[in-house]
């Protein structure tokens, strides 16, 4: 799909949007409040412009500047933002990671939606790529205005992060894992307080959390000597240093590492200097098409030796492609148990659109439920609001809800609220992170199967709470 195209989910168009998993070309938005959708039509079906704005300045022709209809009630439509891996090297996780997202929305909507507002998504592509993230976050917040970004990966938020911060926009995003935000973000557990805070949040366990559970479970079966081979992105490296990190001062120790730059014919040059070094098993981190025609060569070649694979590699496309050679590889990935898993699945499953579920797709419903129940409790739809939020309606000592709904409910009740997410459940720490298990997903005939699971209990002893 090309870049900056976006779409716009709600209930009505979710309904209708039969068989694309999540993804249509839809637009216009109206954000902080109510607004109409523009009438021109781009060929995408649903009578609104290709631009994802409306035709007027985006704020709705019924709308105040704080979100409010001018009859004093509150918000027709909420819009938030999504920019998206629609095209690009990762794309092929997108479509779990958008079904999510509409099915959340859809959710919330059935519920009545935060503060009584129809909730919606604009969805913009990045490719992933950090300078097209930077015009599309812009574009996010600045026109479409935005008041929080459901989105953005390690490689895009770590190379823009003052940029970003500059913003002043929450961000609660299911994709970075990078040790980067280890230290970075959230509210400092002071809600109330913005002038410590880093304004990103994120749904999904770190590479510090199920890197180390990976990293347990290798020692656990006596694999005491690693080969690495990894790409040069922040993604890829991230992965290896927070693996290595809890291995290394466990007991185990790497024969040899070698960094390739992605994309390459061939990798049969590194993969020799890689199995020169005598070791039990090797790690590949690296993206899917250039790990295919790692693991391809590394085939050929007749290597052996057991396989560990980054959790993005945890893909039916990857046995595939590879074949029977790569079962018995294993790749540990952020666990799916959280308290509100079934709830999810349920939902997800119910819904058009038949992509996989893999293991930012909980998290991604997640990062959406609390982002709504954050307006809720705030009470209006602005940065600051949600921002003051989203620890609040996480963390520890309020009643436990599993839905939008319940916790709607609790929260106009004048509860506090403790929301148990599908992923994990959320409690998001100082810096904005979460906890969870590690699942080990092991390569066979009938795909990745899970097979083992590392508790986040076992893993908690090796992530220090004041570094995470």
């Amino acid at each position: 799909m090309p870049s900056n195209t976006n779409e716009r989910v709600n209930r009505r168009a979710f309904l209708t949007v039969a068989g694309s998993g999540g993804i249509v070309g839809l637009s216009g938005c109206v954000s902080f409040g109510g607004g109409e959708e523009s009438g021109g039509d781009d060929g995408s079906g649903d009578g609104s412009s290709g631009d994802g704005s409306s035709d007027d300045d985006g704020s709705g022709d019924d709308s105040t500047d704080d979100g409010s209809s001018d009859g004093g009630g509150g918000p027709d439509t909420i819009a938030l933002g999504q920019p998206a891996s629609l095209s690009g090297q990762w794309d092929f996780l997108q479509p779990g990671v958008s079904q999510a997202t509409d099915a959340a929305v859809a959710h919330i909507n059935e519920a009545g939606g935060p503060l009584d507002a129809e909730l919606e998504v604009i969805r913009r592509d990045t490719a992933v790529d950090p300078q097209e993230a930077r015009t599309v976050t812009t574009q996010l917040i600045e026109n479409d205005g935005v008041p929080a970004i459901l989105g953005l990966y390690s490689s895009e938020i770590n190379p823009l992060w003052d940029f970003l911060q500059d913003f002043e926009v929450p961000i609660v995003t299911p994709w970075p894992g990078s040790t980067f935000l280890d230290t970075r973000g959230g509210d400092k557990a002071t809600p109330e307080d913005l002038s410590d805070d880093e304004w990103v949040w994120r749904t999904v366990v770190g590479d510090t959390v199920h890197t180390s559970g990976s990293a347990v479970y290798a020692l656990e079966n006596d694999l005491d000597t690693l080969g690495v081979l990894n790409g040069t992105t922040e993604g890829e490296r991230s992965y290896v240093e927070g693996f290595l990190s809890v291995y290394e001062d466990n007991g185990g120790t790497v024969a040899e590492r070698v960094e390739v730059e992605i994309g390459n014919s061939s990798y049969q040059s590194a993969l020799s200097r890689l199995f020169d070094a005598d070791f039990d098993a090797f790690l590949v981190s690296l993206p899917q098409e250039s790990a295919i025609t790692a693991l391809n060569d590394w085939s050929d070649a007749g290597y052996g030796r057991q396989p560990i694979l980054s959790d993005p590699l945890a893909q039916q496309a990857v046995i595939d492609q590879v074949g029977s050679d790569i079962h018995g590889a294993w790749a540990g990935s952020p666990g799916q148990s959280g308290p509100s898993y079934d709830t999810f699945e349920e939902a997800y499953s119910g819904r058009d659109g038949d992509a996989e579920i893999n293991a930012w797709t909980p998290p991604a419903w997640d990062a959406t439920i609390v982002t709504a129940l954050a307006i809720q409790r705030a009470g209006e739809a602005t940065p600051e609001a949600i921002q003051r939020n989203l620890g609040p309606v996480s963390r520890d000592g309020g009643t436990e809800v599993h839905t939008f709904a319940e916790g709607k409910e609790a929260l106009e009740n004048g509860e506090e609220i403790s929301y148990q997410g599908s992923a994990t459940p959320v409690n998001f720490t100082q810096h904005g992170n979460v906890f969870g298990s590690v699942t080990i997903s092991t390569a066979g005939e009938n795909g990745f199967e899970a097979t083992s699971e590392v508790p986040a209990e076992d893993i908690r002893e090796y992530v220090a709470e004041g570094e995470y």
